[in-house]
């Protein structure tokens, strides 16, 4: 099987790290195989792939889409290196509110599956990073919604020693408890 899936402390978000063959030509893998991904509990039709660069010290998120437009999500930091982040907004969920943080990175090529009803943030640690991820549903700008990323009540240990470089728009976002009264 060219992937490992290891379930995270919120069972549903999965770390997926793929078989990587390299030599002295470079690599091949591959980032997405649908009969692997069904066969571990990701059973999900991606219909949109996007790609984003962001420099160094940006943070973006956390953004999720509301329903019906919600969005489960397949990242991978194909060049640099982030802090990739999942927050349970699932209403009724024992882990609401909890968050799963991990390190993808060009070197270690893993990606982080996000289930729909999760919201998601990343912060740079490179100079530069690329992420690739698919999405489970179309952009709904309509749908478009946010927490703010330094909520002391998710309380993210961002492990940064410098201060993020926001967009307006996260730098106003709501927090936990005035979304999901």
């Amino acid at each position: 099987m060219p992937f490992e899936f290891e379930r995270q402390k919120i069972k549903d978000v999965i770390l997926v790290k793929p078989k990587v063959f390299g030599d002295n030509r470079g690599f091949f893998m591959e980032s997405y195989k649908k009969s692997d991904f069904v066969k571990n509990g990701i059973d999900v039709d991606f219909v949109q792939d996007n790609h984003s660069k962001s420099s160094a010290h940006v943070l973006r998120g956390l953004h999720y889409q509301e329903a019906p437009f919600g969005q489960a999500k397949l990242v991978r930091c194909s060049r640099g290196r982030i802090y990739d982040v999942a927050v349970d907004i699932r209403k009724g969920s024992e882990t609401f509110g909890e968050y799963v943080k991990v390190e993808l990175s060009e070197d270690n090529k893993q990606m982080l599956y996000i289930p729909d009803g999760f919201a998601h943030g990343f912060v740079v640690l490179s100079d530069e990073a690329e992420l690739l991820y698919k999405t489970s549903s179309e952009y709904a700008p309509q749908a478009d919604r946010g927490l703010r990323w330094n909520d002391k009540d998710i309380n993210i240990d961002w492990e940064i020693d410098f201060e993020p470089i926001l967009s307006e728009k996260d730098m106003v976002q709501p927090l936990l408890k005035e979304v999901f009264k």
